[in-house]
């Protein structure tokens, strides 16, 4: 018999911008004790420690885990320590689950953080692949042929980039932790912004964050510690797929549509437009919003620019409001990023998600993904308890 989950806890560092008076130490202790203040518990209550990292290279911290534990209780305790690229954050969250899930444990702390001030992302995402000359390009030099492919496959707009850019650092001024807050932006701030990797301009990508994000999952049996209402888990999903094989499709990842269907499937979802009421998903160049929306199933192949253009997924007005918290466009800690989407995904439908709280929202998805497009993490959380 497997256990039923609930989110009772979650902290978040105060901003998502650089720390440089606090060291790795010190900001996942900050997000995991807001995390444990909200459940009602204790270090002492504690079962376990699952902890989610990018890759070591980006702050030079090799196993970050172990030099971790003490700052988090977890002395003396299972640390486990779990790295899927940029998607860590939401695999994090789904391992931490199914280790109370399985009956191994009623209380885990998860924790995910990223220093991008001492580290250089840029020259940790562009590796040396064989048979191709090296660029120094980072993650948007990676990206951006794919974001044309779509642009030509799809025949968007030009300008779609730059609603979602805008949209995004709307929500996030809503969002107090969100690292961009950008009271004035406006479409033509964004199209005027330089250009950094041809379709992407300077305010249509994401920015350098440091951060941490923790949650506090229980057995559904333990959730009276908490003054809060719980986020019941009603379904996970995990996918992978190679960065390079023949016919492979990086504008519609075979990955990231098997995994949204065993979603689904799991939550008895059958249109996830008309049945979630709003979702967090990892946008960390603006274009991905429309490929991802129909990646999904959001919306039918070739459509999704449509609904940013007509406004379905803002929080004002949007039948199915995208990344209310700013989303990664607004803050990225990459290690954090992914869990900070479960998370808000939680505090949606725990009624706690502040000035940009969705009116009424009872369930909510949370996604992450990293690599390639090819690593990729969801989960649905609601109000009630699954059936």
């Amino acid at each position: 018999m497997t256990e039923q989950v609930a989110v009772i806890g979650i902290g978040q560092t105060a901003r998502y911008r650089s720390k440089l008076s606090v060291s790795l130490a010190g900001l996942v202790r900050e997000a995991a004790l807001e995390a444990l203040a909200d459940a009602g518990l204790g270090w002492q209550d504690i079962d376990a420690l699952v902890i989610g990292k990018a890759p070591d290279m980006f702050e030079g911290v090799v196993m970050p885990e172990i030099m971790l534990a003490e700052a988090l209780g977890g002395t003396g305790k299972p640390v486990i320590r779990v790295h899927t690229a940029g998607s860590v954050g939401g695999s994090t969250a789904i391992v931490a689950a199914q280790h109370i899930r399985s009956g191994q444990f009623d209380r885990v702390l998860t924790v995910c953080f990223e220093k991008q001030s001492e580290s250089n992302a840029q020259w940790a995402l562009s590796p040396s692949t064989p048979f191709r000359p090296h660029f120094n390009s980072g993650a948007g030099g990676m990206f951006a042929p794919v974001i044309r492919d779509y642009m030509r496959i799809s025949k968007a707009p030009e300008d779609i980039g730059c609603r979602v850019a805008v949209k995004d650092r709307q929500h996030a001024c809503r969002n107090p932790r969100a690292q961009l807050q950008l009271n004035d932006i406006s479409l033509k701030q964004v199209q005027d912004s330089p250009m950094l990797w041809e379709p992407v301009r300077f305010l249509e990508a994401c920015p350098s964050s440091d951060g941490a994000c923790a949650m506090v999952m229980v057995n559904g049996k333990h959730t009276g510690s908490s003054a809060n209402p719980p986020a019941w888990i009603h379904a996970t999903s995990m996918r992978s797929e190679p960065s390079f094989y023949p016919w492979r499709n990086e504008v519609d990842p075979a990955a990231g549509r098997d995994c949204a269907r065993e979603l689904y499937q799991k939550a008895g979802i059958r249109d996830p437009r008309k049945e979630l009421d709003c979702a967090e998903i990892y946008v960390p160049f603006s274009w991905f919003e429309p490929i991802w929306l129909e990646n999904l199933g959001f919306a039918e192949k070739g459509e999704g620019w449509k609904l940013t253009q007509d406004g379905a997924t803002h929080i004002d007005g949007g039948d199915i409001p995208w990344n209310c918290s700013g989303g990664v466009l607004s803050s990225n800690p990459i290690g954090a990023s992914g869990m900070i989407r479960f998370a808000e995904a939680a505090l949606q439908v725990r009624g706690m998600a502040g000035e940009h709280q969705v009116m009424n929202a009872r369930k909510a998805m949370g996604h992450a993904y990293g690599g390639h497009n090819q690593f990729f993490a969801m989960w649905i959380v609601g109000a009630n308890k699954p059936a």
